[in-house]
């Protein structure tokens, strides 16, 4: 058997298929550049990690869920002159997940509260944490079904394995009185555990139209924003003001 064949052979047990395919390449190089071979060896296995990495992130952002990828760099920061840049930039650094802090987001609908959500919990799968992006009224449904089947704890240990969790348009569609209540226990598990991440058309002193009782409400907001960064984000609809500049670029429009 050939060295190459000896080398591949040992490579594929090993699972480096990345190594497999760039170690001949990377030895011609290294020859040609009179490299040592401590020296290729690093490099040859610096393009392994470096491609798992890569492999991972994918995998991560694809287990996240996101219903459309976006990202910091295409938001418009001066629609919003109201919401602080610096303050988003820091967010997306990961640092409120490593302290198990909340983000809140609070706005009229269009204003981008689903873009900034998506764009931080996007970040976030780059800094290697675990991330789910769900509507609200998804994962009620979700935990009504998983009660009426007899496994919610199986369905919430499987959520508690994330780091942040994006639970987006809260507010928009009033639950039931169960349905409540489960939203209830399912955010309070997270509770200085892991990050929620909430988007909400709604302020906080009607959220009573989500819960339908005072006393379930205030306890919920009392754990929500206990550790949390709120972001006030009113004013004229994000989307709206795309439409109109996409209208006025039309000929004779």
């Amino acid at each position: 058997m050939t060295t190459t064949l000896r080398l591949q052979s040992c490579l594929k047990r090993l699972k480096l298929p990345t190594v497999a395919r760039h170690a001949e390449a990377l030895a011609r190089e290294a020859e040609e550049s009179r490299q040592g071979y401590l020296e290729y060896l690093c490099l040859l296995l610096e393009t392994e990690v470096c491609q798992r990495e890569e492999n991972q992130q994918k995998a991560r952002i694809q287990q996240a869920r996101f219903p459309l990828i976006k990202t910091l760099d295409t938001f418009d920061f001066s629609a919003m002159p109201s919401l602080s840049k610096p303050k988003i930039l820091t967010l997306a650094q990961g640092e409120f997940i490593d302290k198990k802090e909340n983000v809140i987001l609070i706005g009229n609908s269009g204003t981008g509260k689903t873009h900034l959500a998506t764009a931080i919990a996007h970040a976030a799968c780059r800094q290697r944490k675990r991330v789910r992006f769900v509507h609200a009224a998804t994962l009620v449904d979700e935990l009504l079904a998983a009660q009426a089947e007899h496994r919610l704890t199986k369905v919430e240990k499987q959520w508690r394995q994330h780091d942040l969790i994006v639970i987006d348009e809260l507010g928009y569609i009033p639950f039931s009185k169960t349905g409540a209540e489960l939203l209830f226990q399912f955010c309070s598990a997270f509770y200085e555990r892991a990050s929620l991440l909430v988007t909400s058309n709604l302020e906080f002193a009607e959220w009573t139209q989500i819960f339908g009782n005072d006393k379930l409400t205030a306890a919920f907001l009392d754990r929500l924003t206990h550790h949390a960064h709120i972001l006030l984000m009113n004013g004229e609809s994000y989307r709206f003001r795309q439409s109109m500049k996409r209208l006025e670029s039309l000929p004779n429009a």
